[in-house]
């Protein structure tokens, strides 16, 4: 026993399901076998296995072995055939098995899915069958499709409607309609068509034909017309089998009772009622504004209301819902005044009766007296309306006759007649279309009515009447009216009997003769169609007329042999039908006519004895006979009255059965001579002779005169009508000769007439039908001929109309072909047609040649759908839909319709998935093929998307766009794609290999024109691509330049020259200069063309193509070229020794900057546009000496590679010029990178390398532009192909970080990593594990970017998986463990990739005695903590270029931080964070932004601690450090965020920001904070704050909201005065490089405008508040930074910006007014710091008078303002004085703020000798009783600083004349040079010359004089605004009063004093030197 008959063995054994889900498919196969075969042994129904066997299926007939698949399905039938009907628990799961599983598989296993379904659907399991077949219909795959609708069409017309429920079927049509694939089109029409066999044509017709297409609209009703009689099931459910067994074979027997129970079993035409959705009319119609509509006023507005609804109830079914309301609305509408109102309400009544049926019928008995009662109108509109209604309300089923008795008997009863004439009509109706049982319940209600109504007087009503009983008793019988009959008069009764009996005989004939014969015709029918139905039950297809097997053809075919018989009548009779389906017109066919006939018409014609030896028995007296016939036949002279008749004589005699050969010559030459020489020859002549003439040419011996007659009747009558003759006769003649020979007269007609007279698809298809497919060799030799000589005047396109023949006969075609080539126009026809109808069968026929098809139809908005579906396989097999419907239509087409298709298929140009690309190219090629020229009109430029998948890099797909170009070639002219062309080579994304395939297609195009002048717009970008870096596209567009030349015209040439400059005209001119000495002239001219204008190169551009052109010498580039090699080298070497005395490099005008300025700086490379490559050329022109510049210009590489040796010979001696232009030089280089050429590529290289040895021996780093755009090229080109490349490449990479730092490289590296490259992403990968392992503390802060580096490990390719774990690898030898944190989420598989790597790096390590991952890190940081001050000294470098920010920018930041930076003694890199305050502040000045972070942190925890110990010694340290501090962080600002802009986290800009924000909000420290520091920082955060890109960063806004908080905490707590001068001298233009980045799209006019607005809102905020702040400023400061800008402006410029109400100018006016209101006149005290002598005045002061007028004038300097005003306030006399509550609380605000004042170190001088001026003002008030609460320390300390303001005072002293103009000096004990502020007003301050002094003497003498002088006004007015300056107001206004008592006050007043003592502290600081003069 072998292995597997054992393992079959053993396998019987298993389980059942076991076994059908054994792994081996023959064990499988087995079981099903067994399972089959045990189920059909099964008997009973209810046997328990059966239960067992069910669930086994659903998995079973899903096999994935095709033959166990089909056993499956073999053991499922046999178990439904065993199994009842519970078996259906079972049904849905196995149903979907095999709808998804077995309607794909063979055909055999196709037929047994479908067979289990019906056994299914007899197992009553039809609801689960039609859920599978929803699913199975909408399979994507038509081939699922088209079985599961067949199997829906089997099940329908094997089991019926009444199984099948037809409502489920039709709601699944639709969507089949409309299916792409022609086959499930088909099935659904033949599935609809069975429908109408069952439930009639019109319920189908009003479902579904509104869903359809007009196209398909009327192929169903073309083919409804086939579909007959009633259809009857001939399969039942196992259920009604059971029951009846027996009654089968009773459907054979013939006779009334079979016809009886076949009437009864035909079901009934299903009520289309049922078979539609209910439709909700009730939302709508209030939506519809009804109810307003039905109570207007207007009559047209309520009968548009009505019409709404009838309109909506006209629907076929009406949802049940509450229609009381509308009913009683319309019950009062049906008596409307209105008539038209009235008939609107009336058809809605019917249109709802309708609608609703059954759910109407209260509503209609509440509606029908109305009704009734409206009958009485007399209008036909009206009385119409009401019939129909009331007839519909009693169809519909609303009514019945026992519910409206009463209502009739109210009718009948009215007193107008038409009331109950009308009334007894409608129940005449009512009785007809009711059943027997309901007019024998209802008629002994009606019948006395009647009886009564016998007796009107109206005679309508009495006729009424009559009817109502005629229809009583032909309905019911006679028997229950008899005895009503009985009481009526003779008259009547007889009347009666006579209309019963009238009406009963003809129901009898009716319903008796006719029906039965309607029933045998329907049964025969129907067996008819079952007969047929066994032929093609299976398919929904088989139900067209088009696609079913017509049995008639072979009836055809003895009819035609019967017809070549003998008989002539026959010929006569069977002939004309044969021909009606071919030709229509009347005239054609010939009538029959004896031969009698024929002789009396002919008359004296023909001799009688001539006819009558026609019908001799011996052939001699015949032939004699036929002889003279021909005679008498050629004198007759007017023959076209006598040519038909004499036709038919020869028909007749000797007739067609002739058996002599000459007799049958003789009568063939007579007829031919009748076809000559007629002038009319009629076609009926034609067709009695054809079938006799086609015979006689397939004998040999009348051959040739046959074929001769029949060339004579092509010339009489047309070929096209000899053609479609000889099909049919030729198709059907047994002699296969007729065929063969007649094939090859055809051969000769053609050749003779051409092809404009003939119908060419029908000949093409008699070719392929019945040519090709003949048994006889001959036969099919004769149609190769005919096809071939239809060749010579189609041409090919005829090969699409063949192109399903078979493969052999093609080729043998092909062949043929070749013998009959193409001649088009020039193949004129030998001979013509006489017939006058030519002209119309030519227009018919051929002038059109191939017929193209209209596919329009085809192009469904499904198949446009599924064009753009999201899943490729559905828009792939949408792309092949579109390749097979040109296909059917034989490759020509109509443009019709196929705008939206190419719409479509452009869309699918831009597809994801590539080969989807390629199909769509084809099919767009195979489309523009088979349409033609009108492509270019219907195509919507779709040629320009084609074009751009050259831009593709895979060969494939540019092969496939070439095709397609060639395939729209063929079908338009190159003259219409020039367009496109020149768009597509002028495209920057096509790509070298793009550009160089299109070039190649345009030159073998161009080569085989003689003449194309449109070929000159291809000049200019072919000219273009001469200076490409491709040597491959180079080369092509060299090859493209000559062929262009050599097709183009003079003209053109002229045209396109006119529009070309530079380098591409100057290469277009060489190739036309017929002399090598041109090129000295033009050298000359080209250097010119660089500029500006080339006008001179345009000229000789012209002349030399004039020159050119003379000579009409056109290939004249191809003899240039070889010249190049000889003497141009000469001249250049003479050119050489020219200029060697000058300068390689020529530096003297280079402005690198602006150079710089045009750079855009991308991390990303794009490739140099053409733009930029002339930009370069006219830069090395400008600076490279001429013969270094020629050659490295040179398309020759060689050349190239000299100019680069001359650089590398000077590049000692020539560094400092080399750096000037090497911006110039890295731009060269990239061109040369992006260029393929590999040996100057290599000497590129090798320069690159000494070049940046050279850089770093020169100290230099690459600026930002030179980087940008130097860099991405770099990175981009180093995954080059070739190896030796690539090693050069990478070390320069490495070399690079030396000359730019590894922290600004990193970004671009990172740009890398993304490349398409995947050499490039590998070398990136590599670089980056370099920078890793070398320069780690560089890039630590931007080690997140890792996680790409990690997401490379799931790459496909395993290079890149590799290379990244190597760098991974590196980075856990460094980092250890602490590398997972940058790594990000990955994938388990990475994760265990990146373990198993780490693993093997510590062997690695442990192997070479390395350590471990990470230590050498860690031990680096504790050395750094033991030996801070070397590894500092070491990463002196490193730190500065971390620090350095993107964009450089001057440092405005203090220089001393700059000095002291080389002195640091702390380590920046310790490992735990800095140890103190000191080395904190290090880190944060000198680290990384990363590594300052862990500084900052120690300062915020410092500055936490001091602030919960205020008074503690820690915050005085602070204090003295803060200036430092905040210095530090000034700088940092711009560090962090400019990191961050890298990609980097903001976690350190967030830092900075925060301990800024601790420092601010701390007083103490935010008011030490220097003025030059918080200029610094106040600009950097504006800056920021402006900042576009800081949104985008990481938690961007977050930055932005921390930068306004911060803002506005320095406003509040910084030093007021600093905080107002920096803000008034930021209120100037900003030094363009203070901004963080470059102004890309916006000027620095509109920044500046942006940054001033922001200064602008924060003076607000400090002026608002100034009020209360007014002692907290040092006023001198401020109005000395006022006057210097407004000194800075000048009048003029005031003046303009004034009028343009210049924001910065009226924020500092503002200011100026605020303190002039403030302070009043006092202010002028406070111009210690303006020159006031100056000549001329200075602007302040000018201003200071004009508010001091105005707010005089406006009586705004009144005592009642806060603080004291100017001296013209006199508001003593007009204001009473307040109440004295009000003095005194003023007074303690005024104390309160003056302790405040004191208590705050800055302050506490001022606030001193204020209190001292209080109390000398006040003496009586106690000041110390203010101070309970205040310790004793405090009150000591009020004490001895009152006792030092009165010495003081007493020596003459004020704080005035003590250096208390700024905080600086007074805490920190400056010089007196830096209390002046800020440098920048050092040169007006000292601007002040020695005159001063005296001009200061001058005016403090007048101001003692004024101030001594005995005017009691002006000693009251001076004391009481000293007062007012001073002191409260109340107490003010007091001591007023006493002044006026006492006018004159001894000593200086106060307010003069204040005056006096401002320009005292001024001549003391003249006197000192504090203020030199110029």
């Amino acid at each position: 026993m072998s292995e597997e008959e054992r393992l079959l063995k053993e396998a019987k054994k298993l389980a059942w399901e076991d076994r059908l889900s054994h792994k081996n498919w023959k064990v499988r196969n087995e079981a099903n076998i067994d399972l089959a075969s045990l189920c059909d042994s099964i008997t009973d129904p209810k046997d328990s296995r059966l239960r067992e066997f069910g669930p086994l299926f659903r998995k079973s007939v899903a096999d994935s072995n095709a033959p166990v698949q089909e056993k499956a399905l073999d053991a499922l039938i046999a178990f439904l055939r065993a199994a009842d009907a519970d078996a259906g628990r079972y049904a849905k799961e196995v149903c979907d098995a095999i709808a998804s599983k077995c309607l794909t598989g063979r055909p055999k296993t196709v037929e047994k899915a479908q067979a289990a379904f019906m056994l299914w659907i007899e197992l009553e399991a039809v609801d689960v069958f039609l859920d599978t077949m929803e699913k199975a219909i909408k399979n994507k795959v038509a081939k699922a499709v088209v079985p599961a609708i067949d199997v829906m069409f089997q099940a329908l017309s094997e089991f019926g409607s009444k199984i099948i429920p037809p409502k489920r079927i039709l709601k699944m049509l639709p969507e089949l309609f409309d299916h792409q694939d022609q086959n499930v089109r088909a099935s659904s029409k033949g599935l609809t068509l069975e429908l109408c066999r069952w439930i009639g044509k019109d319920p189908v017709k009003s479902i579904l034909f509104e869903k359809m297409r007009d196209t398909m609209k009327k192929e169903l009703e073309a083919e409804l017309v086939n579909v007959s009689g009633t259809a009857r099931p001939s399969r039942k459910i196992r259920s009604e089998q059971d029951k009846e067994p027996e009654q089968e074979p009773a459907s054979e027997v013939a006779g009334p009772g079979a016809s009886e129970e076949s009437e009864a079993d035909a079901p009934q035409e299903v009520d289309e009622y049922e078979l539609v959705d209910p439709i909700d009319i009730i939302t709508p119609l209030e939506k519809s504004g009804f109810w307003d509509g039905v109570k207007a006023t207007k009559w047209s507005e309520r009968k548009e209301a009505v019409a709404e609804l009838t309109k909506l109830a006209s629907t076929k079914r009406i949802a049940h819902g509450d229609f009381t309301e509308v009913c009683r609305t319309l019950k009062k509408l049906i008596t409307d005044v209105n008539i038209a109102v009235a008939v609107e309400a009336i058809q809605a009544i019917g249109n709802l009766a309708k609608g609703l049926r059954t759910n109407f019928s209260g509503s209609s008995r509440f509606l029908l007296p109305v009704l009734l009662e409206k009958l009485k109108e007399k209008k036909p509109t009206v009385t119409d309306a009401l019939s129909q209604t009331l007839q519909a309300m009693h169809t519909a089923g609303c009514l019945n006759l026992v519910d409206i008795v009463e209502d009739v008997k109210t009718a009948v009863k009215n007193k107008v007649p038409l009331v109950r004439s009308l009334t007894l009509n409608w129940v005449t109706f009512c009785i007809e279309t009711s059943n027997k049982a309901a007019v024998l319940k209802a008629h002994k209600d009606y019948v006395p009515i009647c009886m009564e109504c016998l007796n009107d007087g109206t005679p309508d009503v009495r006729d009424a009447a009559f009817s109502v009983l005629a229809a009583i008793a032909k309905s019911v019988g006679m028997r229950p009216i008899e005895r009503s009959l009985e009481k009526l008069d003779d008259v009547r009764g007889k009347k009666l009997s006579e209309m019963i009996a009238g009406s009963g005989s003809g129901c009898d004939v009716s319903t008796g003769t006719n029906s039965a014969a309607v029933r045998s015709v329907g049964g025969s029918m129907s067996f008819a169609a079952s007969s047929e139905g066994s032929f093609v039950r299976k398919s929904a297809a088989s139900m067209l007329s088009g696609k079913r097997p017509v049995p008639a053809a072979p009836a055809n075919k003895k009819g035609s042999t019967a017809k070549s018989g003998a008989n002539k009548k026959g010929d006569g009779t069977v002939r004309p039908e044969t021909s009606k389906s071919i030709e229509a017109p009347e005239d054609v066919e010939p009538s029959e006519m004896s031969f009698e006939e024929i002789e009396s018409r002919l008359g004296s014609l023909i001799q009688a004895d001539t006819i009558s030896l026609l019908k001799s028995a011996v052939w001699k007296e015949r032939l004699e006979a036929i002889s003279s016939l021909k005679q008498q036949v050629e004198g007759v002279q007017d023959l076209d009255k006598s040519v038909e008749i004499l036709i038919r004589l020869l028909c007749a005699v000797p007739g067609w059965s002739e058996k002599n050969v000459q007799v049958q010559q003789q009568v063939i030459e007579v007829i031919t001579y009748l076809a000559s020489t007629a002038t009319k020859f009629p076609k009926k002549c034609v067709v009695l002779c054809l079938l006799g003439i086609s015979e006689r040419v397939a004998d040999i011996k009348t051959r040739a005169h046959a074929m001769k007659c029949l060339t004579t009747f092509s010339e009489a009558v047309g070929p096209g009508f000899i053609f479609e003759r000889l099909y049919k006769i030729m198709k059907e003649h047994k002699n296969p000769k007729v065929l063969s020979e007649g094939m090859l007269w055809m051969v000769s007609a053609v050749e003779d007439f051409g092809v404009p007279h003939l119908k060419l698809k029908d000949l093409i298809d008699f070719c392929k039908e019945t040519g090709l497919q003949s048994s006889a060799a001959a036969t099919r030799n004769a149609t190769i001929k005919l096809l071939g000589a239809l060749h010579k005047f189609v041409g090919p396109d005829i090969k699409g109309f063949l192109a399903d023949v078979k493969p052999a006969l093609l080729s043998v075609l092909d062949a043929e072909y070749e013998k009959n080539p193409f001649e088009g126009a020039s193949s004129a026809p030998k001979k013509t047609v006489r017939a006058s109808e030519s002209t119309s069968s030519r227009s018919a026929g051929g002038l059109d040649s191939l017929p193209r098809e209209d596919i329009s139809g085809k192009i469904t908005p499904i198949l446009l759908k599924s064009l753009e579906s999201p899943d490729w396989k559905v828009r792939l097999e949408s792309i092949e839909a579109v390749t097979k419907i040109v296909e059917e239509a034989n490759k020509r087409i109509q443009p019709t319709g196929t705008g939206e298709l190419f719409g479509a298929l452009r869309g699918r140009l831009n597809d994801s998935n590539k080969n989807l690309v390629m199909a769509t190219l084809t099919t767009i090629g195979g489309v523009a093929l088979a349409m033609g020229p009108a492509v270019e009109k219907s195509s919507k430029g779709i040629l320009s998307d084609v074009m751009k998948c050259l831009g593709d890099n895979k060969k494939h797909m540019r092969e496939c766009t070439l095709a397609a170009l060639d395939s729209w070639l063929s079908a338009t002219h190159l003259d219409k794609m020039v367009p496109y062309i020149t768009a597509a080579l002028t495209d920057t994304k096509l790509g070298t290999e793009g550009r160089k395939d299109l070039f190649d297609w345009l030159s073998r195009q161009l080569s085989s024109l003689s003449d194309f002048a449109d070929a000159g717009h291809l000049l200019k970008p072919a000219a273009s691509a001469m200076m490409d870096k491709s040597s491959d596209v180079r080369k092509a567009a060299e090859v493209s330049i000559a062929e262009i030349l050599r097709v183009s015209g003079q003209e053109a040439i002229e045209k396109n020259l006119k529009d070309m400059q530079g380098p591409a005209l100057a290469l277009i001119v060489e190739r036309l200069k017929p002399h090598v000495a041109f090129q000295e002239s033009f050298d000359s001219g080209k250097a010119v063309s660089m500029g500006p204008t080339s006008k001179s190169i345009a000229k000789v551009a012209k002349s030399a193509s004039n020159g050119v052109l003379k000579h009409g010498n056109r290939a004249l580039s191809s003899r240039v070229i070889p010249m190049k090699g000889s003497r141009p080298e000469s001249i250049l070497s003479v050119q050489d020794i020219a200029v060697q005395s000058q300068a390689l490099l020529n530096v003297k005008d280079s402005n690198k900057e602006d150079r710089e300025r045009m750079v855009v700086r991308r991390y990303k490379f794009e490739e140099p546009r053409i733009e930029q490559i002339q930009d370069l050329e006219n830069d090395m022109m400008k600076y490279f000496r001429e013969d270094l510049h020629r050659r490295l210009l040179s398309l020759d590489f060689k050349k190239q590679v000299d100019g680069l040796e001359m650089l590398q010979k000077t590049l000692p001696s020539t560094g400092k010029e080399i750096i000037e232009v090497l911006d110039i030089l890295l731009r060269w280089f990239v061109l040369q990178f992006c260029k393929s050429n590999t040996t100057c590529l290599l000497k590129v290289l090798e320069f690159l390398h000494e070049l940046f040895d050279k850089l770093q021996e020169e100290s230099y780093s690459l600026s930002e532009s030179e980087a940008a755009v130097f860099i991405p090229c770099l990175i981009e080109k180093s995954g080059h192909n070739i190896e030796k490349v690539r090693e050069k490449m990478r070390e320069l990479t490495k070399q690079i970080v030396n000359v730019y730092s590894a922290t600004k490289s990193f970004p671009y590296i990172l740009e890398g990593l993304r490349s398409k490259n995947n050499r490039t992403r590998i070398e990136c990968v590599d670089l980056v594990g370099f920078l890793m392992d070398h320069h780690e503390a560089e890039i630590s802060g931007q080690l997140k970017s890792l996680q790409i580096v990690a997401s490379l490990t799931a790459e496909r390719d395993g290079e890149i998986r590799k290379a990244a774990l190597n760098t991974l690898a590196t980075g856990y030898k460094i980092l250890g463990e602490d590398i997972w944190r940058y790594v990000g989420k990955l994938s388990d598989a990475q994760k265990s990739m990146l373990d198993d790597r780490f693993k093997w790096k510590v062997r690695e390590m442990e192997k070479r005695k390395e350590g471990k991952p990470g230590e050498a890190r860690a031990a680096l940081r504790r050395s750094v903590r033991e030996n801070g001050s070397d590894v500092a000294e070491k990463s002196g470098e490193l730190s500065q270029s971390i620090s350095g920010s993107i964009y450089p920018r001057k440092n405005y930041g203090h220089s001393e931080l700059q000095m002291e930076r080389h002195l640091v003694p702390h380590t920046i890199a310790s490992v735990n964070g800095p140890t103190d305050w000191n080395e904190a502040l290090d880190i944060i000045s000198f680290g990384s932004p990363e590594q300052s972070v862990e500084g900052m942190k120690v300062v915020c925890h410092e500055l936490a601690q001091a602030t919960s110990d205020p008074d503690g010694s820690a915050m005085d340290d602070l204090v003295k450090d803060s200036d430092r501090l905040v210095s530090c962080l000034a700088n940092k600002v711009a560090k962090t965020f400019d990191f961050s802009l890298t990609g980097a986290s903001s976690r350190s800009c967030k830092y900075v920001l925060n301990t800024l924000m601790q420092t601010f909000q701390n007083k103490k420290l935010a008011h030490s904070v220097k003025e030059r520091t918080l200029d610094s920082l106040i600009t950097e955060l504006l800056l920021w704050l402006l900042d576009e890109r800081v949104p985008r960063m990481d938690d961007g806004s977050q930055l932005l909201k921390a930068l306004n908080v911060l803002m506005l905490k320095i406003l509040d707590n910084a030093d007021r005065t600093s905080s107002f001068v920096v803000l008034i001298n930021l209120l100037r233009p900003l030094d363009p490089e203070r901004w963080p980045s470059p102004a890309l799209n916006e000027t620095f006019a509109a920044r500046n405008q942006k940054f001033s607005d922001l200064v602008v809102k924060c003076l607000i905020k400090l002026t608002k508040v100034l009020q209360s702040t007014i002692y907290e400023v040092d006023l001198d400061r401020i109005l000395q930074s006022i006057h210097v800008y407004l000194q800075e402006l000048g009048m003029e410029e005031i003046r303009r910006r004034a009028g343009a109400d210049d924001k910065p100018l009226r924020m500092v006016k503002t200011v100026l007014h605020e303190l002039v209101k403030l302070r009043g006149a006092a202010i002028k005290g406070h111009l210690s710091m303006v020159p006031i002598d100056m000549k001329p005045q200075p602007i302040i002061l000018a201003y200071i008078d004009l508010n001091l007028e105005t707010l005089a004038a406006a009586r705004m300097l009144t005592a009642t303002g806060p603080v004291g005003q100017t001296h013209w306030g006199d508001s003593t006399a007009n204001n009473p004085p307040p109440a004295a509550h009000s003095a005194d609380a003023q007074l303690k605000q005024e104390l309160a703020a003056i302790f405040k004042k004191i208590g705050d170190k800055q302050t506490c001088t001022i606030g001193l000798y204020e209190l001292y001026r209080i109390t000398q003002l006040y003496p009586k008030v106690d000041i110390f009783s203010q101070l309970q609460n205040a310790s004793e320390a405090f009150r000591t300390y009020i004490r001895d600083g009152l006792a030092q303001m009165e010495k003081n005072a007493a020596a003459g002293r004020t704080p005035s004349s003590m250096p208390m103009s700024s905080f600086a000096i007074t805490s920190r004990g400056l010089t007196s040079e830096n209390s002046l502020g800020d440098s920048r007003t050092e040169r007006f301050i000292s601007g002040v010359t020695s005159g001063t002094l005296d001009a200061i003497r001058e005016r403090m003498k007048s101001m003692q004089l004024a101030a001594s002088a005995g005017n009691p006004d002006s000693g009251s007015r001076l004391s009481m605004n000293e007062n007012l300056n001073h002191g409260p107001p109340g107490q003010a206004r007091a001591f007023d009063r006493a002044s006026v008592e006492n006018p004159v006050h001894s000593g200086v007043l106060p307010m003069d004093e204040k005056a006096l003592s401002g320009l005292q502290a001024r001549m003391e600081r003249l006197k000192s030197g504090a203020l030199e003069p110029l």
